[in-house]
This record gives C-alpha cells, sequence and structure tokens, in this order.
C-alpha cells in the first residue's frame, strides 16, 4: 500500500509538469468551454437546453477523454517505448502497482475536471445542478472513466514506437473534437461529418451523458444502440488487453 501511495504521488507529480499533458487536458477543455460561451452562450441545444446544460457535460467528458488518452495510454506507449516496462520487471515496484496508480491517477484528475468544469459553470454562467443530479451524474462519470480507461488501453496496446503514439493522439484529439460535438454541433455539419460522429464512441458517450447529466436519459431506440456500441467496444477491448498481458 505504502509503495502504491509513494508510485501515485510520483505520477501526479510528473502530469503537473508535463506541459504536454496540461495544455490539451487542463488548459484548452476549460478555455473553450469559456470562448464558446461568450460566442454561443444564449443559443439553445437539443431541442430546449441551454450551452450550460449541454456543454457542461460536454466538456467534462472533453477532459475525461483527453487525461485518459494523453495521461494514461499515451502513458503505456512511452513506457514500452522507453525500456520502462523491462526495468520495472526487475525493480521492487511491479507493474500492477504502475498499472493501478496509472488509474487512479486518472480518476483524480478526471475528477478534478469534473469540478473544476461544474464550478465555471456555477460561477460564470450560473449552472443550477440538485446534490442528487449531481451525484448521479458523477457516478456514471466513473462508469465513463472506466470504459474510456479500458479502450485506450487497448488502442495504445497496438503502438510500440512512442512517435507514431504522439502523432495518432494528436490527430483523434482533433478528430474527437469536431465529430463528438464539442464544439460546432454534429447535426450542423456536412453529411460525411456525421457519419463520422457515428462511429466516434466519444460522440455516443457524450449525449449519454449529457441526457444524464439534465435528468433527460430514457431507454428508447437511439440510447439502447449507443450503449450496445460501447458495450460491444469495451467487450472486444477487454479481450485485446487481456489477450497482451499474456503475452
Amino acid at each position: 500500500m505504502t509503495m502504491l501511495a509513494t508510485q501515485l504521488k510520483y505520477d501526479l507529480i510528473m502530469f503537473f509538469r508535463e506541459i504536454f499533458y496540461l495544455v490539451f487536458t487542463v488548459i484548452v477543455p476549460p478555455a473553450t468551454y469559456l470562448f464558446m460561451g461568450q460566442l454561443f452562450g444564449g443559443e439553445t441545444y437539443g431541442g430546449d437546453l441551454s450551452y450550460v446544460q449541454f456543454y457542461t457535460p460536454s466538456f467534462i467528458i472533453l477532459i475525461t477523454f483527453s487525461v485518459v488518452f494523453f495521461a494514461f495510454g499515451f502513458d503505456q506507449v512511452m513506457n514500452r517505448s522507453l525500456g520502462i516496462e523491462k526495468r520495472i520487471s526487475v525493480s521492487p515496484v511491479n507493474m500492477r502497482t504502475i498499472l493501478l496508480s496509472n488509474i487512479i491517477k486518472s480518476v483524480i484528475i478526471t475528477s478534478l475536471g469534473f469540478m473544476l468544469i461544474t464550478s465555471i459553470g456555477i460561477a460564470v454562467y450560473s449552472l443550477k445542478i440538485s446534490l442528487a443530479d449531481f451525484f448521479s451524474a458523477y457516478a456514471v462519470f466513473i462508469l465513463i472513466t472506466a470504459a474510456l480507461l479500458t479502450i485506450s488501453s487497448a488502442i495504445y496496446s497496438f503502438f510500440k514506437e512512442m512517435k507514431s503514439a504522439l502523432v495518432f493522439s494528436i490527430v483523434i484529439f482533433q478528430v474527437v473534437l469536431f465529430t463528438a460535438d464539442f464544439t460546432v454541433p454534429v447535426a450542423q455539419m456536412p453529411q460525411f461529418v456525421q457519419w463520422i460522429a457515428n462511429l466516434n464512441p466519444i460522440y455516443h458517450i457524450n449525449h449519454i451523458f449529457i441526457d444524464v447529466w439534465n435528468g433527460l436519459f430514457v431507454l428508447n431506440t437511439e440510447t439502447t444502440i449507443s450503449l450496445a456500441y460501447l458495450t460491444l467496444l469495451v467487450f472486444v477491448s477487454v479481450l485485446l488487453v487481456s489477450r497482451r498481458a499474456k503475452v
């Protein structure tokens, strides 16, 4: 337990020292949330949702995606590429401790992002959310984080070189940014973008979380398809991660 606490402290310090991680996970999403609010704060979305109702949960998901894919998935490739995994195998700290520390680190940082975006919404945009809705949303948020950790671990297991993983991370961040309803609504974009959005799991996660956040979630055809698609992706990811662990 002491070893895990020490490793977790080290991982958190390294995260907040890394400018690359801070820019994409801590600075860009809140800044974009504030900037877009100044431009589109008076608009309505998804029928009759205000900007703060629609984009507060959206930017929580954006931070979660950024942390999980950059600070968790990419870190695994970096450890693999630099030979850290091999050195760990002969050190007192085993890979299970490293992995658990990275998972806890990701949950802590994404939870801070959850609190940060919610606080900005309350302070700047007069966000109103009941305590019951807040805790319900946080419970779903933890499930989403767990799903993204699994998917991220599976995707980055295919990379052996840090450079290729970095290029992929930057490209996928841009794709997700524009096809998951984080910026311009996908419904207003060209048809091919909407097709890409339907294949993007973050798009489905985002809309499920928006519904949960606003107490609008119902199990209809659309949400059932989204949940089935996400469940399939998580299942396949678990198989891939398990297969790699046996290698």
